[in-house]
């Protein structure tokens, strides 16, 4: 089982990204997908996330509107797109799944325990 996180980098403030959450050796079509990040210093926090069937997601209030969650319609990948990013957002960024029905989150807690963490992918937004 692998699941690896990319597409961080270093972007000016207002700018975007698109992180990709990929697995090989399984499916992700039967997992929620978790998108998680860390600042330096900061306690890991819960971003978005997405059901198995994609019908239902879940974003942080600091990222309601800027941030998209979406499966890849043929790849087995999870994409993550950021857009309006701001300095407060750089952070390393993780995906995590969990073979459940729905992303349920209890003020800003997830419900269950999750199965797998990937590797991470750094996101700087500096000017």
């Amino acid at each position: 089982v692998q699941l690896q996180a990319s597409g961080g980098g270093l972007v000016q403030p207002g700018g975007s990204l698109r992180l990709s959450c990929a697995a090989s050796g399984f499916t992700l079509e039967y997992y929620v997908i978790g998108w998680y990040r860390q600042a330096p210093g900061k306690e890991r926090e819960a971003v978005s996330c997405i059901s198995s069937s994609g019908s239902s997601t879940y974003y942080a209030d600091s990222v309601k509107g800027r941030f998209t969650v979406s499966r890849g319609s043929a790849e087995n990948t999870v994409f993550l797109r950021m857009n309006s990013l701001k300095p407060d957002d750089t952070a390393v960024y993780y995906c995590a799944i969990d073979r459940a029905p729905s992303c349920t989150f209890y003020e800003g807690q997830y419900y269950r325990t999750w199965d797998y963490w990937g590797q991470g992918t750094q996101v700087t937004v500096s000017s």
